[in-house]
């Protein structure tokens, strides 16, 4: 494979090579710009052509920021952004130096990209060798775990959603919306001891009580169990739940409110909702996962049991609160929806998740109604 390192060259010399050691170590070929040779075409667009041919890149950024090009920005910087595109990008920054603004700013954009696979820092060449090297193989081993099946990822994703239990699944407390998660290529990303691991189980509740995006209520109380082969957080009744098996493979239990009358569903909370878990499921994917071996995710939502619900958006619950039409019940259940192909890119939880929402809503709706 060609792997493609991206640094500044200049006083950086020892550190490429290092690089170039680690590439050559495990039996790839490094595409540096020192081997280009003389070319008709700029030595930068001579590097982004070698980048473009490369299955992988490694950045390495340092103290200096390097000189503009024509787009503005330094050369490794338009690599960068060539790169992060269209192929793996495997980071590292050099740790005890005082960078220039224009780098420390190069810096927060790498460590802020959630699709990038950021690998901390380092001090010297050795170290840096030998990081690079553990990154490639973990890389390798992530992509060598077989193909991605997006038939069988839509399957198993529909064949975690709970059954249907009649009336009694809505446990007294409304509606609950299901969202499951697939994950791939398919593989145990945990040993079962991780999975009944006491950090794992507290990491996982700090993130759905007190995250940035929460998916319970912190004022109340959690709980957890083993669920077959995966673990199950808790909140309530268990209406509200979130299980995570070896494989990464994800089933949210949603709760929703309703109306007064307790008939009405209104799309902004189940689109509230479904983003919250989407959030989740991107943290707790990188707390499990941090070297994305899985790379592909497959979601599927469905609203079991509630034939007798009315479906609205906030305006017209505003406009009419008391007035509306019943659904017959009986009526077949909407859903379970699932997106066009049906997988994405794991990173698209973090960059595209608000589309991905919108769409599994609109597709739930369109269920919902049509039934």
């Amino acid at each position: 494979m060609k792997i493609f390192i991206s640094s500044l060259i200049r006083d950086f010399s020892e550190f490429r090579s290092a690089a170039r050691d680690a590439v050559l170590q495990l039996g790839h070929e490094p595409i540096m710009a020192e081997d280009f040779g003389a070319r008709p075409q700029s030595p930068q667009i001579a590097c982004l052509d070698g980048l473009r041919q490369s299955g992988l890149v490694i950045l390495i950024l340092g103290a200096q920021y390097g000189d503009p090009q024509a787009a503005g920005i330094s050369a490794t910087h338009e690599e960068y952004r060539e790169a992060k595109g269209s192929r793996p990008v495997i980071a590292f920054v050099q740790d005890g130096v005082d960078r220039v603004p224009e780098e420390a700013a190069f810096v927060r954009e790498v460590q802020g990209w959630e699709g990038g696979l950021f690998r901390g820092g380092f001090t010297t060449p050795d170290q840096l060798k030998g990081f690079i090297t553990r990154a490639i193989h973990e890389w390798q081993l992530a992509n060598a775990a077989g193909p991605i099946d997006p038939h069988e990822m839509l399957v198993r994703a529909q064949a975690h959603l709970p059954e249907n239990r009649g009336r009694g699944y809505m446990r007294g407390n409304g509606p609950v919306l299901a969202l499951s998660l697939a994950c791939g290529p398919q593989q145990n990303i945990l040993r079962p001891a991780e999975i009944e691991s006491p950090q794992l189980v507290e990491d996982l509740k700090r993130t759905a009580l007190f995250g940035p995006v929460q998916i319970f209520n912190p004022e109340r109380g959690t709980s957890h169990r083993l669920d077959g082969d995966g673990l199950l957080i808790t909140q309530g009744d268990e209406a509200g739940s979130v299980r995570l098996g070896p494989g990464g493979d994800l089933l949210f239990r949603l709760p929703l409110a309703t109306g007064r009358m307790g008939m009405v569903v209104i799309e902004e909370d189940v689109r509230e909702e479904v983003s919250r878990a989407v959030a989740f499921a991107n943290a707790a994917l990188d707390r499990i996962d941090p070297t994305q071996r899985l790379t592909h995710i497959a979601p599927v939502l469905t609203f079991p049991e509630t034939d007798h619900l009315v479906w609205r958006d906030r305006a017209e619950q505003q406009a009419s609160p008391d007035s509306y039409s019943m659904g017959g019940f009986g009526r077949p259940e909407p859903g379970p929806v699932h997106l066009n192909p049906a997988i994405r890119p794991r990173a698209a939880l973090a960059l595209d998740g608000g589309h991905m929402v919108e769409d599994l809503i609109v597709l739930l709706r369109r269920a919902w109604k049509a039934g």
